[in-house]
């Protein structure tokens, strides 16, 4: 296929994604509970006569194209929402109360779909095999990781990964990514600050946890701006703290919860400890214990492998325009798609979706979160564009 045919025929599709994709806007689901969107998943891919094996990491699906004859390349896509309640002036807003789609998994799901579409109708033309890698629990549950140890990169061997996430910072029209470390590798912080309460009247008879868990979150920031050096990325946000349920009350104890950001893994751990030292050596000094765990998953950076970045950037550009594929710096936010190119070489890149004319202007995990939706059938062109240039070149 030329890239103008791929082009045209996204385009002839570009309603039928844009309906899936609402119809999953509208039902979303938090990770690990994507049942719904797993069914409509399963029933487009039976639809375009798309062989797939189901209920991988839960709720995961992959469906196969090619004829398995040659080299084998996967593209992956998210498919779980965030406990946000949506606040977008949409016509198909979530009918879930507390639960959004706000950072463009319904996208990602629906191109991902179209791809399927355009692959099927021509595949005749692939030598070879693309999976289509459809994800549960991105946000924070590692379902990368689960899909990855339950075999979806194997039998047959997947050669090279590809994902694309859409990004309110860019125009439609528009994709960037870069060679090497692209996002950050993260970790969560839990420190339970525990004291001795009382009478807010007398805290002199008390070990007050809030004073010291409020030191605690100041010193933190000196690990960064004191600690790290100036050329080397880390974050540390305490982003949550709980404690107390009276005005009169000193508790007894004091919860944090925040995150670890780091360009590398060697980093996480090394802030990690410092944390743990920091916050003991801050309530042993307050008469108070500090009880620091890191809990869920430490998720490793996304690295882009350069070869596949070069592919990228020009099967993106062959279908956007060179002018309109750029290099980027790394970001500190963090993605489970570094779980697969831990193992394979791989690609993740950003596309375009911003468009103050609409409104789209919002950044992901906002409740006021949108899409430009004319860049989906662009998104599907390029997923299909990348897998064929993939292919032919193995």
């Amino acid at each position: 296929m030329q890239s103008s045919d791929i082009i045209s025929q996204s385009k002839e599709i570009h309603q039928w994604i844009v309906e899936k994709r609402r119809a999953i806007h509208r039902h979303p689901e938090l990770m690990y509970e994507e049942f719904e969107t797993s069914r409509l998943v399963q029933s487009t891919l039976s639809d375009l006569g798309i062989e797939y094996e189901k209920d991988i990491a839960v709720t995961g699906v992959v469906g196969v194209v090619g004829n398995g004859e040659g080299p084998c390349i996967a593209l992956r896509a998210d498919m779980d929402a965030l406990p946000i309640h949506e606040e977008a002036d949409v016509d198909f807003r979530s009918e879930i109360d507390g639960k959004m789609h706000a950072c463009g998994h319904d996208c990602h799901t629906a191109m991902l779909l179209g791809a399927a579409r355009v692959l099927k109708d021509n595949e005749s033309e692939i030598n070879g095999t693309i999976k289509l890698i459809f994800q549960p629990a991105e946000e924070g549950g590692a379902g990368g990781k689960m899909m990855r140890d339950q075999g979806v990169l194997e039998d047959p061997d997947v050669e090279q990964i590809f994902g694309l996430h859409v990004s309110d910072k860019l125009p439609t029209g528009t994709l960037a990514s870069k060679e090497g470390t692209l996002l950050a590798a993260t970790s969560s912080i839990k420190i339970l600050v525990s004291g001795n309460g009382g009478h807010a009247a007398m805290p002199h008879l008390t070990s007050d946890p809030v004073v010291t868990g409020s030191k605690i979150v100041v010193e933190l920031q000196t690990l960064i701006s004191r600690e790290l050096d100036p050329l080397e990325s880390g974050v540390i946000s305490i982003t949550m703290a709980n404690a107390g349920s009276a005005t009169n009350v000193i508790p007894s104890s004091m919860e944090l919860q925040g995150t670890i950001r780091s360009l590398t893994s060697e980093g996480i751990s090394r802030l990690q400890q410092r944390v743990i030292e920091v916050a003991e050596g801050i309530a042993i000094a307050n008469r108070c214990t500090a009880e620091v765990t890191f809990p869920g998953n430490d998720f490793p950076p996304t690295v882009n492998d350069g070869e596949c970045w070069e592919l990228g950037k020009i099967s993106a550009g062959e279908i956007l325009g060179e002018e309109s594929v750029s290099e980027m710096g790394s970001i500190m936010g963090g993605e489970d798609f570094s779980y697969y190119t831990q193992v394979v070489p791989g690609c993740f890149s950003f596309l375009g979706v911003g468009n103050p004319e609409i409104g789209a202007v919002f950044g992901v995990h906002h409740p006021k979160f949108k899409v430009d939706e004319d860049a989906l059938s662009l998104g599907t062109a390029i997923h299909v564009n990348t897998a064929l240039n993939a292919l032919r070149s193995l």
